[in-house]
C-alpha cells in the first residue's frame, strides 16, 4: 500500500496552511481592535516579550512594516488575506512590537478632484 500524498506539501508552491491555521482559528484582531485597510502599520522596533512567540508570519510583517505600510498593501505583499493579516497585526499590537496609524477619516469627496478626474476623462 503507498502512502498518501501529504496535502499539507503542493510541489509547486511548498509548504501549504490554511489561514485559520495561522491564526489559530481566531477571526478578529486581540482585544477587538479594528483596522481600516488603509491604517498604516509600523514596527516599533521593540523586542517581543517573554512568552511571545513570534511565528514566521509575524517576522515578515515585521521586516515589511519598518516603513510605514498600509494593511491592505501588507497583505498583498505576504500574499494573505486581509482577515489573517488583521489578527497577525493585532498579536505584535497587542505586545507593542507594531503601531498602528489610524487613516486620517473624513470626507472622501473633493469637489476639485472630482472635476479633475472628469477633465481628464473627457481629454482621453
Amino acid at each position: 500500500m503507498t502512502a498518501p500524498r501529504d496535502s499539507w506539501l503542493d510541489q509547486a508552491a511548498g509548504p501549504v496552511v490554511r489561514p485559520y491555521a495561522m491564526t489559530k482559528g481566531r477571526t478578529a484582531p486581540a482585544g477587538g481592535t479594528q483596522f481600516s485597510m488603509i491604517d498604516l502599520a509600523l514596527a516599533t522596533g521593540q523586542r517581543p516579550p517573554d512568552g511571545f512567540r513570534l511565528a514566521t508570519e509575524h517576522r515578515r510583517i515585521l521586516s515589511l512594516c519598518r516603513d510605514p505600510v498600509t494593511i491592505v498593501d501588507l497583505a498583498s505583499d505576504i500574499n494573505l488575506p486581509v482577515g489573517v493579516v488583521r489578527v497577525l497585526l493585532g498579536d505584535l499590537s497587542a505586545h507593542g512590537l507594531l503601531q498602528i496609524l489610524p487613516s486620517r477619516r473624513g470626507a472622501t469627496t473633493d469637489a476639485r478632484l472630482l472635476r479633475d478626474v472628469l477633465d481628464g476623462l473627457r481629454a482621453l
